[in-house]
C-alpha cells in the first residue's frame, strides 16, 4: 500500500530528536511521499534542505499568513529562488488567517500578498497550497469568502489543477466551490476525532477524486495517537478513516489519494 502525506512540517525542532527514525517509520508504512511546506524564507530554506537529502521528501516554498512579519521584499526574492529548485513542487503555505489575525489592516496584507503569491505560482506555473482559517474557528466566514473571491480571479492563471486547500476546516459549500474551481481538498487527523460527525459528512459528500491526505505534522495527530506528537506514518489512519467514510478499502483510499497528490504535485515529472 503506497500513501503521501501531502503536508508535514518535518523541518520544526519538535522532530530534531529523531527526524531520520520518522522518515524511517513512514517509509514502512508505506509513505512513499512527504511534502514540507515553507512558512517564510527561512522554513522554506530548510524544507528544500531536507527534500535535497531526502528521496521521499519533496518541498513548497512560501509565505504563511500568520507570518507576515518576515515578509519583505529580499525574503520573498529568497522564496523565489528557491522555487527553481528540481524538489520544490508547489507554493505554499500560503492563505488567509482570520482566527490569529484580526487587525483589518493586517488582514488587507494578507490579501495583498495572498495575489502576490498567486502571481508568482502562475508565473512559475507551480500549484498552491493554501491555508485557510476563521475567526473563532467558525465553519464558515469573511476568510472563507474572501479566499474564494481572490483564487477565482487567479484561477484561469494558475496550473491545472491549481493547488489544495489544507487541512481543510471549512463547510460543505466552501468544499464544493473550491473543488468547481478544481482545487483538492486536504483531510487531516480531525476526521478521526470522536465529535467529528459534522467534518466527516463533509468528506462523505465529496468527490474522491479530488481528496487529498496529510498529517499536518507534527499537529493534528489521528486517533489512536491524539494529544501525541503527529508525524507521516500516522497518514494510514487518516486513510483507513476515509475508507470507512466512503466504504472503500484502505488500500483504495491509498492508491486513490496518491494518484490524486501525483496529479497535483508531479514530483518533478
Amino acid at each position: 500500500m503506497k500513501l503521501t502525506d501531502t503536508h508535514c512540517h518535518l523541518d520544526y525542532n519538535k522532530f530534531d530528536p529523531d527526524r531520520a527514525e520518522v522518515i524511517q517509520r513512514a517509509a514502512e508504512a508505506g509513505v512513499v511521499r512527504i511534502l514540507v511546506p515553507g512558512l517564510e524564507s527561512a522554513s522554506s530554506a530548510a524544507a528544500v534542505r531536507l527534500a535535497e537529502s531526502n528521496p521521499s521528501v519533496w518541498a513548497a516554498v512560501g509565505f504563511h499568513p500568520t507570518d507576515l512579519d518576515q515578509f519583505s521584499e529580499s525574503a520573498f526574492q529568497q522564496v523565489k529562488d528557491l522555487a527553481k529548485h528540481p524538489k520544490v513542487v508547489a507554493v505554499g503555505e500560503i492563505g488567509l488567517d482570520y482566527y490569529w489575525v484580526k487587525e483589518a489592516d493586517k488582514r488587507a496584507f494578507q490579501r495583498e500578498t495572498l495575489r502576490r503569491q498567486l502571481q508568482f505560482a502562475a508565473e512559475v506555473g507551480k500549484p498552491v497550497v493554501l491555508h485557510m482559517r476563521e475567526e473563532n474557528d467558525e465553519w464558515t466566514g469573511a476568510a472563507s469568502r474572501d479566499l474564494l473571491e481572490i483564487l477565482a480571479e487567479w484561477r484561469s492563471e494558475l496550473p491545472n489543477p491549481p493547488g489544495v486547500l489544507h487541512s481543510f476546516n471549512g463547510d460543505l459549500e466552501t468544499a464544493q466551490k473550491a473543488q468547481a474551481l478544481n482545487f483538492y481538498i486536504g483531510i487531516t487527523g480531525p476526521v478521526t476525532y470522536k465529535n467529528a460527525d459534522k467534518k466527516r459528512e463533509i468528506v462523505r459528500q465529496l468527490p474522491l477524486t479530488q481528496l487529498l491526505i496529510e498529517t499536518d505534522a507534527p499537529f493534528l495527530a489521528p486517533v489512536p495517537h491524539r494529544g501525541k506528537r503527529n508525524e507521516p506514518a500516522y497518514v494510514l489512519h487518516i486513510a483507513d478513516k476515509i475508507a470507512e467514510i466512503h466504504s472503500k478499502s484502505p488500500a483504495e483510499i491509498a492508491a486513490l489519494t496518491t494518484t490524486n497528490a501525483a496529479r497535483l504535485f508531479a514530483w518533478g515529472d
